[in-house]
């Protein structure tokens, strides 16, 4: 099975059945050619492999599926009595006390454009200030066919002319980078997953192992003929001068490490999601829309009892009752006050990260921070230098433990 980057997804429960088998995918990079596999051993080994057969996790993804169209099944809805309610209050005041809590330790951040629009990056979506609307003056046959595998390969000169764009370089990274930064100075961070291929998360001095970039960057290129690794440097003298990189092996083009429509995704993201979200035990989504797959099913993937607070302009990833009317699994998040975990702070994504920062004690730290780091890339003049590495918090932190999920007495 390979997974390969879509847009939205007609019916959540397919987003749910891929997200548990993404980890049977084959071992692909982000600019695989179909049916090619590129396992060179380089990757991260790290995470082992989920300890499932293939067959059974097929198999019961089918019998869910076909229980719930039937009128077998019906997935349990979260609540005290048989889930453990870990937030004292479902509101950003209760998140703020559960991240102090000694068993808050390994948080996963999931972040969308809205994290980078106050860097001067364009949103994809917005109206009239999104990447898509600006590119109407390219002639596209649809906006999203600069970013489609196919279309690039018959004509590539359109996506190099937007690159420059959005090369890395031009902007500085957001308050609400610096804030999943500070996660990672206080040793809260267990991994940081961007839609995002600005490289911001880098600027800001964010580990790279720390960061999953579910849909490739600019950091790295390849030849799509015979796979030569060229660096940022490479692709960023040539890109600048209006021309079209190709490879000096072979008459390939160059292409930045975006995964495309229709690409597959990078192999990092398939490995470490299949232990994280197992460990997670606060989650943070950051200007997302949650509408492209299967980035979006993430959110489904960590433990029942596990807190999901969303900063974004405006709710996303909600459950749709539709869909239960249909007898279908209907999974997201839960936004309209009855949930348990569920937490929605709508507004720009900065504004959230400094009211969280604000009701944690570290407002003055993050604030000082973004003005100090802000600075030193204004007297560097080099925005796109890779940052020194950060360390985390001296003192060691607790190994983590799963609370407990069976039903109270």
């Amino acid at each position: 099975m390979r997974i390969i980057y879509l847009s939205k997804r007609p019916c959540r429960f397919w987003t749910k059945v891929w997200s548990r088998n993404i980890c049977l995918s084959r071992k692909m990079s982000a600019n695989s050619p179909p049916g090619k596999s590129d396992d060179d051993g380089t990757q991260d080994r790290v995470v082992p492999p989920i300890p499932i057969p293939i067959r059974d996790l097929e198999v019961d993804s089918i019998r869910r599926f076909l229980a719930s169209k039937l009128g077998f099944y019906e997935p349990p809805e979260l609540t005290e009595s048989n889930v453990e309610k870990v937030l004292d209050e479902v509101s950003l005041d209760g998140v703020a006390k559960w991240i102090k809590n000694i068993r808050c330790r390994n948080i996963i951040t999931l972040a969308g454009a809205g994290i980078s629009t106050s860097a001067g990056i364009p949103d994809f979506r917005s109206p009239h200030t999104g990447l898509y609307h600006n590119l109407q003056k390219y002639n596209l046959p649809e906006p999203q066919a600069i970013f489609e595998i196919n279309f690039f390969r018959q004509n590539p000169k359109p996506f190099f002319t937007l690159a420059k764009e959005l090369f890395p370089g031009k902007f500085k990274p957001t308050i609400s980078h610096y804030f999943i930064r500070l996660l990672h100075e206080k040793g809260l961070l267990l991994r940081h997953y961007t839609q995002n291929i600005d490289t911001l998360e880098r600027g800001a001095g964010i580990p790279e192992e720390k960061i999953v970039e579910a849909h490739g960057t600019f950091y790295k290129s390849h030849c799509l003929e015979c796979r030569k690794e060229y660096s940022l440097e490479f692709i960023k003298d040539i890109i600048f001068t209006d021309q079209i990189p190709i490879c000096t092996d072979c008459p390939g083009i160059v292409k930045p490490d975006i995964v495309f429509f229709g690409e597959s995704l990078p192999e990092r993201f398939q490995h470490c999601l299949q232990e994280d979200f197992m460990k997670c035990d606060m989650l943070i989504i950051l200007g997302s829309s949650l509408e492209v797959q299967p980035f979006a099913s993430l959110i489904d993937m960590v433990p029942d009892w596990c807190p999901r607070l969303l900063i974004n302009r405006e709710k996303a990833g909600v459950k749709s009752p539709l869909l239960r009317l249909w007898g279908l699994m209907s999974e997201g998040l839960t936004l309209d006050g009855s949930s348990i975990r569920d937490i929605a702070r709508l507004g720009d994504c900065d504004d959230g990260c400094l009211e969280l920062a604000d009701k944690l004690g570290w407002g003055d730290e993050l604030r000082a921070l973004v003005a100090r780091e802000h600075e030193r890339l204004d007297r560097e003049g080099n925005l796109a230098k890779p940052h020194a590495p950060v360390p985390t918090a001296n003192e060691p932190i607790a190994e983590h433990h799963a609370v407990p999920t069976e039903p109270k007495q």
